[in-house]
């Protein structure tokens, strides 16, 4: 019973699932009349969506040994090419195929600039970040594109008494099991780890770590196109100042889920739970009253305490 204990405590995901429960009960407590009705928890799970699909898209990237600060400027410009492709005419189908390549050719890019001009990712993604950006808004003029929805506003609705769960929850669910099917029983995710733990030991073993890391960006870069769409879905226009700072909110999903800057270490599962915890923190400050400046303060406080634990956790492994 100790030892299944023990195993249970040394999980990567068991901390953020201690730290969701006793932050739930908290604010359960304090609001009860609002906080603990369904629909809250529904909003509360399509609020995590987003960043859920790009800290999944993240986790794979760190656990590799890399870092992806573009990944917000990606979701913006593909909300922005999602309008124009609906205003253009295309139908659903298209569009998110369009918007999937977009974001995987973002990842690739990434990864061309790390392994093809070896140039470090937090250098290499810095500057995407700026570019595609910069991109977003000359296509969209500097100002946020009105498009013809064609239905996909549906897949992030909430619709009491017809269906409660958006799609894009599901979808988002679907995502993280892929990914994390694709970590724990693929040669990708085993040589992801290994790269991730030792990238010289693995190039001894024969790992192909330069396809391996333009697989890995790519992915991320797919999933961040992924979030693009159901952005797009949720706010109905092309903004290309949208989510700016989700980098920094999946980094730390990632982080308070057990993974490691270091790279090595990380899982989808304390990644899914990291980023459900910053929304119910969000959630929770919200129904209690907080103003804004105040929530960005404990998001940018959550931010640190996560990286000062990566640091604490790798210096216990030291």
């Amino acid at each position: 019973m100790k030892a299944t204990l023990a195993g249970l405590l040394r999980k990567p995901w068991f901390a953020p699932l201690f730290a969701l429960i006793c932050v739930y009960c908290l604010f359960a407590v304090l609001t009860p009349d609002t906080f603990l009705r369904t629909l809250n928890l529904v909003t509360m799970l399509r609020q995590t969506v987003i960043v859920a699909i790009v800290a999944v898209g993240m986790a794979l990237i760190i656990i590799h040994g890399g870092i992806d600060l573009s990944v917000g400027s990606t979701v913006a410009l593909t909300t922005v090419v999602v309008a124009k492709s609906l205003q253009s005419g295309y139908g659903p189908t298209s569009t998110v195929l369009i918007a999937l390549g977009l974001g995987a050719l973002a990842g690739a890019l990434n990864g061309a600039l790390v392994v093809g001009f070896r140039i470090t990712p937090f250098i290499a993604t810095l500057g995407t970040m700026s570019a595609l950006r910069g991109v977003a808004k000359g296509l969209a003029d500097e100002q946020k594109i009105d498009a013809p929805a064609r239905g996909m506003d549906d897949w992030m609705a909430i619709l009491p008494g017809e269906r409660l769960v958006p799609y894009g929850v599901w979808l988002a669910l679907l995502a993280a099991v892929v990914c994390a099917v694709l970590l724990s029983y693929t040669r990708l995710g085993r040589h992801a780890v290994a790269v991730g733990s030792n990238e010289l030991t693995a190039r001894l073993c024969g790992v192909p770590v330069s396809r391996v890391r333009l697989a890995i960006y790519t992915l991320g870069g797919l999933l961040a196109g992924l979030a693009g769409v159901l952005e797009f879905s949720t706010l109905t226009v092309g903004d290309p100042t949208d989510s700016m700072g989700l980098e920094l909110e999946a980094i730390a999903a990632v982080v308070i889920g057990g993974g490691s800057l270091s790279g090595g270490q990380g899982s989808v599962a304390g990644t899914l739970l990291g980023a459900l915890l910053l929304t119910v923190i969000k959630a929770g400050c919200t129904h209690v009253g907080m103003p804004n400046w105040i929530q960005e303060i404990l998001t940018g406080a959550i931010i640190i305490v996560a990286m000062t634990l990566d640091r604490v956790r790798q210096t216990a492994r030291a």
